[in-house]
């Protein structure tokens, strides 16, 4: 087991290592440190000193890969690859490129609180939801409640997201005004804020979870080990 994580997670380094690197130099094969600085600067009488200015303030005035004018292992650090791409896998992002951007880890740890307390209640949610009717429908299988669970299912899966957000908030945000329909707020009121989004996102996938767990536990009542059991007398529940 312990060799399973140590190969995933060397694998997992390695693809990011190849898709910074892809992107790195598509990025720049595409765009020159001199068409950034025009695009974040403006205006259509761009002087050659502002571009210069702009390079050197955000390090873009050093060569790409090798800095022939350092010595030692400067000819490496001293580079645009090495600060804006190898200092990604050491968590230091840096700061965006326009005026008024601050630095993007500040960034990041700032709003990733919000999208968590999103995301797990949703992840906790949505596995309670689909499993327990996933596991009626396989409790009830071959009847008349599991065609219709089946048939539900389909259905919830052909609808769009999308239809599930818009409805959602026309209807419990807009019409009944029962929450918020944008915004966010700290304490208690959170609550008000993630009831919407949460169970929009438990119902939209609950189809294809539903349908997708129901496969996996028909397979595997019906495996060897279930059937032995059930032979030797073991109660269904």
């Amino acid at each position: 087991m312990l060799n399973y994580i140590l190969r995933r997670v060397l694998y997992g380094v390695l693809v990011l290592a190849g898709v910074n690197l892809a992107t790195f130099f598509l990025f720049f094969t595409v765009n020159t440190p001199d068409d950034m600085a025009r695009l974040n600067i403006g205006g259509k009488r761009v002087t050659q000193e502002l571009i210069e200015k702009w390079k050197s303030e955000r390090g873009y005035d050093k060569p790409l890969y090798l800095n022939e004018k350092k010595e030692g292992i400067e000819k490496i650090t001293e580079t645009i690859f090495w600060e804006r791409s190898v200092s990604l896998f050491t968590l230091h992002f840096g700061r965006a490129d326009a005026e008024s951007s601050g630095d993007i880890g500040d960034e990041v740890v700032r709003r990733m609180w919000v999208s968590i307390q999103l995301a797990v209640p949703i992840f906790v949610l949505q596995v309670i939801a689909s499993v327990s009717f996933a596991l009626m429908l396989v409790m009830f299988r071959h009847t008349r409640l599991d065609l219709a669970g089946v048939v539900f299912c389909v259905v919830m899966l052909s609808i769009s997201a999308l239809f599930y957000i818009i409805v959602g908030q026309f209807l419990f945000a807009r019409v009944f005004k029962l929450v918020p329909s944008s915004g966010f707020a700290g304490g208690l009121d959170v609550l008000r804020f993630l009831l919407l989004p949460v169970a929009l996102s438990v119902v939209s996938r609950l189809g294809t979870e539903s349908r997708l767990y129901r496969a996996m536990f028909l397979e595997e009542i019906g495996k060897d080990y279930v059937r032995t059991a059930r032979a030797k007398g073991l109660a269904e529940r």
